[in-house]
């Protein structure tokens, strides 16, 4: 079982910056694909970014792309979605996900991955 706690929410204006943090508890990271997933009021949660394993390849929602970067740091076991530009529209619940051994080009997809944090909370003002 791996546990995943994401921090560095909260309630920033339109234009702001933000870094959220989602730390793994396993000994094996690298061999999970990761990904963030957004869900805001009223509405199904949606794919942000993914990254993989080892390689750091990564791929974004077009909605985000060009303003957010997903990295991770594997000595740290820990991945991160640094969030600029924000808009009213980025205001979510933002889980992290881990999914073990995934293929790359599955990891825009909900069912690929094993384990989900319990989310943090992003609220843009505008």
């Amino acid at each position: 079982q791996v546990q995943l706690v994401e921090s560095g929410g909260g309630l920033v204006q339109a234009g702001d910056s933000l870094r959220l943090s989602c730390v793994a508890s396993t000994r094996t990271f690298d061999h999970y694909g990761m990904g963030w997933f957004r869900q805001a009021p009223a509405k199904e949660r949606e794919f942000v970014a993914a990254i993989s394993g080892v390689s750091d390849n990564s791929f974004y929602a077009p909605s985000v792309e060009g303003r957010f970067t997903i990295s991770r740091d594997n000595a740290k076991n820990t991945m991160y979605l640094q969030m600029t530009m924000v808009k009213p529209e980025d205001t979510a619940v933002y889980y992290c996900a881990a999914g073990y051994g995934s293929t790359f080009y599955s990891l825009g997809v909900e069912r690929t991955y094993d384990y989900w944090g319990q989310g943090t909370q992003v609220t843009v003002s505008s």
